[in-house]
C-alpha cells in the first residue's frame, strides 16, 4: 500500500496543530495542510479591526502544561496579535513546521477501498499559480473549524458597489486606515460588534445594518498583571482540572439555583454580580433555568435590555438595539462581548437601520439603498453576514467515501455523524470541532484535547490490533442523532433562528449542529465508547 503519511491533518487551528503533535507523540507520521501562510487557523483569516476571543485566560489556550510555562498573555481577553503569537509559540515548543505545508488548501479527497487509503488533493499556491499535488494516507482529520465558510447573502447587485467591500473572514492582511471613511457594518454578530465598537471614533460617518439586535455583554477586559500571570503559572494544573469539570470548560459554571424559586431581591442580586463581573458569566453562569424556561429567561432579557437601555441617549436607537419585546429568548443565540458598544450609537455619526422594519432593497454604484428610499453613500461597506457554521467548512471539499458519494451529498438529507467525530461510508476519516460535537458550546482549544486524544486513542487501537479500516455503524449514527436533537430540544435554543440549528443559511436545513449536553457528558460518551472497544464501529482487519 502505497502511503506518504499515515494521517493527514487538514486546518491549523487549535484542532490541527494538536492533532499534528499528539498523533507525532504516539508514533504516527502525520502532515498538515493549511491553506494560509501561517498558523493559526481563524487567528490567521480574522484580521478585521477589533478581532479579539470571547473567552479569559487562562481558558482560551491548549490546556498542556509545557506549552504555557514560558508564555505570557498581555490582556485578560487576547486579541488576534497575541492569539497569533500564542501559536507561534506554540511552535516554538512543539516545533510543528517540519510537518506543516503553508499556503496548500485541502479541495478533495476520495477513499480508495481497494488501497485502503485516502487519495487527497491539494492546490498549492505558487508564484505563477495554483498546482495540484495528491498524497495518500490511512486516516484524514478534518480541522477545518466551525466558520471556515463566509455567508454572503443574496443582496441585489453587490457587484455594482464600486467602494471597498470586505467580509470580515476576508479582510485585507495589511492594515487599512478608517480615518474620514464613510462605512456600513452590515450584520451584528461578534465581528459586526467589534468592527463598530473598534473604528467608531474614527470613520466620518458609519451606518449599522441591523437584522437581529445583538443581546451583547460588557467584556470587562484589562491588561494582566505579573503577579495574575505568576498565579496562572503556579496554579494551572488546578485550573485545568476545574475546566475538566464544567459544561463548557470554563472556570465557572451554572448557578445551582432555580431563577423561579429566588425572591427579586435574590435574583436582582445575582444578575448584578455576573453582569458585573465581565464576560460570559451572566450567560453561562446565571441560574440553571434561565436557558430552559421562558418565564426565567425573561426576567434575564428584561435585565439586559434595562442595562442596555441605560447606555444609549437616543431613545429610538436604544428601542432598535434593545427592544421591548425580545425577538428571541436570551442566551438561545452566540452572546458577544463588547467593549463600549452600545456607547458608540451615542455619536452623531453612527446610525443604525433595523432591517426588518427596512430591508435592503439594492447595493449601488455609491452604497446601499433601503426598502424605504433612502439611498446612503459609502466608502467601505464590511459583510459581517457570519458563516455557513459547523457544517459548511466540512461540505465544501468534495471529500468522497467508499460509495462514492460526497459527505455534502450525504447530509443533505440531515447530518449523521457518530459521536460528532465520524460518519458512515467515510472510513478513517475524524472531523474535529464540526457537527453533533460540543463544538460552539465549548473553546476550540480544549475540545481539541478532548476530541485528539480520543482520536490518538482509536487510530492507536487500530495500530496495535492490526485494523486497516473504521466506521460507525449505521444504527450508531441513528442513535446518536436521536440523542443530539433530544437534548437540543430540552431547552429553548430550538425556539430561535440561529446557526447552532443553521438557520441563519436560506435553505439550510434546520437541525442541531451541536452537542448541547456539554462536555461532562460528551466525554464520558467518549469514555464509554473507548472502554467498550469502538463496539458501536465497524472495524475491519
Amino acid at each position: 500500500m502505497e502511503l506518504d503519511y499515515d494521517s493527514i491533518i487538514i486546518g491549523g487551528g487549535f484542532g490541527g496543530i494538536f492533532h499534528l503533535h499528539h498523533l507525532r507523540k504516539l508514533g504516527f507520521s502525520a502532515h498538515l495542510f493549511e491553506a494560509g501562510a501561517k498558523l493559526g487557523g481563524i487567528w490567521y483569516w480574522n484580521c478585521y479591526p477589533g478581532a479579539r476571543v470571547d473567552t479569559e485566560v487562562p481558558v482560551y489556550q491548549i490546556p498542556e502544561l509545557e506549552l504555557n510555562a514560558e508564555f505570557d498573555w498581555k490582556e485578560k481577553y487576547p486579541g488576534r496579535e497575541a492569539l497569533r503569537d500564542y501559536f507561534e509559540h506554540i511552535d516554538k515548543v512543539w516545533g510543528l513546521k517540519k510537518d506543516i505545508s503553508f499556503n496548500s488548501r485541502v479541495t478533495g479527497a476520495q477513499w480508495d477501498n481497494e488501497k485502503l487509503r485516502w487519495d487527497v488533493k491539494i492546490a498549492q499556491m505558487q508564484l505563477n499559480g495554483p498546482t495540484e499535488i495528491i498524497r495518500h494516507s490511512k486516516s484524514i482529520i478534518l480541522c477545518t473549524g466551525f466558520a471556515s465558510k463566509p455567508y454572503y447573502p443574496p443582496f441585489a447587485d453587490p457587484k455594482k458597489f464600486k467602494g471597498l467591500m470586505y467580509h470580515t473572514s476576508a479582510w485585507p492582511q495589511e492594515s487599512m486606515s478608517m480615518k474620514g471613511k464613510r462605512v456600513a457594518v452590515i450584520g451584528t454578530g461578534a465581528s459586526g460588534v467589534q468592527v463598530v465598537q473598534t473604528i467608531a471614533h474614527e470613520v466620518k460617518s458609519m451606518t449599522v445594518y441591523q437584522r437581529t439586535p445583538n443581546y451583547a455583554l460588557p467584556m470587562g477586559n484589562n491588561e494582566l498583571p505579573q503577579e495574575r500571570l505568576d498565579y496562572y503559572r503556579e496554579k494551572y494544573p488546578e485550573l485545568v482540572e476545574k475546566m475538566n469539570t464544567t459544561y463548557a470548560g470554563f472556570l465557572y459554571d451554572f448557578h445551582p439555583g432555580e431563577c423561579m424559586k429566588a425572591t427579586p431581591e435574590e435574583r436582582e442580586a445575582l444578575f448584578e454580580e455576573l453582569y458585573h463581573k465581565g464576560g460570559l458569566h451572566f450567560w453561562l453562569g446565571t441560574y440553571q433555568d434561565i436557558l430552559k424556561n421562558l418565564e426565567a429567561n425573561n426576567f434575564a432579557y428584561e435585565f439586559w435590555r434595562r442595562k442596555t437601555q441605560e447606555r444609549v441617549h437616543d431613545k429610538e436607537k436604544a428601542e432598535k438595539l434593545a427592544p421591548a419585546n425580545p425577538p428571541h429568548p436570551y442566551g438561545t443565540k452566540r452572546v458577544s462581548l463588547e467593549m463600549n458598544y452600545f456607547e458608540a450609537f451615542n455619536q452623531e455619526n453612527v446610525d443604525v437601520v433595523a432591517l426588518k422594519e427596512n430591508p435592503i432593497d439594492t447595493f449601488t454604484e455609491k452604497g446601499i439603498r433601503t426598502a424605504d428610499g433612502e439611498e446612503r453613500e459609502f466608502d467601505l461597506i464590511v459583510l459581517a453576514t457570519g458563516f455557513d457554521a459547523i457544517s459548511g467548512g466540512i461540505v465544501q471539499i468534495d471529500v468522497r467515501g467508499e460509495d462514492g458519494r460526497s459527505i455534502g451529498e450525504k447530509w443533505s438529507d440531515g447530518i449523521r455523524t457518530h459521536l460528532g467525530m465520524a460518519s458512515r461510508n467515510f472510513p478513517n476519516m475524524f472531523i474535529i470541532y464540526g457537527p453533533q460535537a460540543p463544538t460552539a458550546f465549548a473553546t476550540g482549544a480544549y475540545s481539541a484535547q478532548v476530541q485528539g486524544r480520543w482520536v490518538g486513542d482509536c487510530l492507536s487501537y487500530l495500530r496495535d490490533n492490526e485494523y486497516s479500516k473504521i466506521q460507525p455503524k449505521v444504527e450508531a449514527e441513528e442513535e446518536w442523532n436521536e440523542h443530539v436533537n433530544e437534548v437540543a430540544q430540552a431547552g429553548l435554543f430550538s425556539e430561535t433562528e440561529s446557526w447552532y440549528f443553521g438557520t441563519n443559511i436560506p435553505g439550510k436545513r434546520k437541525e442541531a449542529l451541536n452537542y448541547m449536553g456539554g462536555m461532562q457528558m460528551y466525554k464520558q460518551k467518549l469514555r464509554e465508547n473507548r472502554e467498550n472497544g469502538y463496539a458501536s464501529f465497524d472495524l475491519e482487519k
